[in-house]
């Protein structure tokens, strides 16, 4: 199977799971468990399944935000951002997708992608492991949500060993999309927690190693921003191979779908910080 697939499927399933992120149900849910601020919520939520771990954990796993972003962040009852994000996904997707919450789609798609996540090997993928022991929800939209909650993580894990084998850290990451065009500057700064001093260091380490220049990225630097994302998407790949090319055909097709109402109802901004493009056909 092509590789590709794994990133045509990311585009597509990452909004399913951000809606946790973006939508103002998130922020009533976590305020509502005492978790000030939007950040605490996130982390609490994305971190919360790995159970009582120290901040250097999360650092470690979550690796492209600012360590003293996270210490500051981790609240000290993680467990109730786990509980929250759930009932946040379920009044979110109700709310967005409106009747198609219940409709052939997200239903299909949900049928679909369990066993794709299932399938995934959680060796190497701490994030991914985590969440994977956790009980799978109900109804349809909730284990569509908890699929592609499972499926970022998979990938993210394989990101984040990718970019350790080619000696790229947190901060130079963000440098190398931003240089890319992918998604402006200040945004990440602002969303990951590095200074302005921190972010021209990185820079200068990267215009040491050629990678980029004043105008941006260099040839070196778009050659290993390709292989940093092909394979990432390689890593990416097997759950989707698990279910093979002609489910993975018609998973997409009711994905899209799903998309088409998640983007009519501004369920995730472009650009943003994930670094999410529109899905084609979307």
């Amino acid at each position: 199977m092509d590789h590709t697939v794994a990133r045509r499927m990311w585009q597509l399933l990452e909004p399913v799971h951000a809606v946790v992120y973006f939508a103002p149900e998130a922020r009533e849910a976590y305020t509502a468990a005492g978790l000030k601020g939007g950040w605490m919520g996130y982390f609490a939520s994305r971190a919360a399944a790995m159970g009582a771990v120290p901040p250097e954990m999360v650092i470690a796993t979550f690796y492209n935000f600012h360590p003293s972003m996270v210490r500051r962040a981790i609240p000290d009852d993680a467990g109730q951002g786990l509980a929250r994000a759930l009932d946040v996904a379920d009044a979110a997707l109700r709310r967005l997708l409106g009747p198609d919450v219940a409709g052939e789609h997200v239903a299909a798609a949900a049928e679909m992608a369990r066993p794709a996540a299932e399938a995934a090997d959680p060796g190497g993928r701490p994030l991914f492991a985590a969440h994977a022991a956790l009980p799978w929800p109900e109804p349809a939209h909730l284990v569509l949500w908890h699929a592609a909650t499972l499926m970022r993580e998979f990938r993210g894990d394989g990101h984040v060993a990718t970019l350790l084998a080619n000696e790229i850290d947190g901060c130079e990451a963000h440098v190398l999309i931003t240089s890319d065009g992918a998604m402006p500057p200040e945004m990440q700064r602002a969303n990951r927690g590095w200074s302005e001093e921190e972010w021209a260091a990185a820079e200068d380490r990267l215009l040491e190693r050629g990678l980029i220049d004043a105008s941006g990225l260099t040839d070196a630097g778009r050659r290993l921003r390709a292989t940093i994302e092909d394979t990432t998407d390689r890593l990416a790949l097997p759950p989707f191979s698990a279910i093979g090319a002609r489910d993975c055909e018609t998973l997409e097709a009711h994905l899209v779908e799903v998309n088409r109402t998640l983007t009519a109802a501004l369920a995730v901004p472009y650009p943003n910080p994930m670094g999410l493009p529109r899905a084609a056909g979307v």
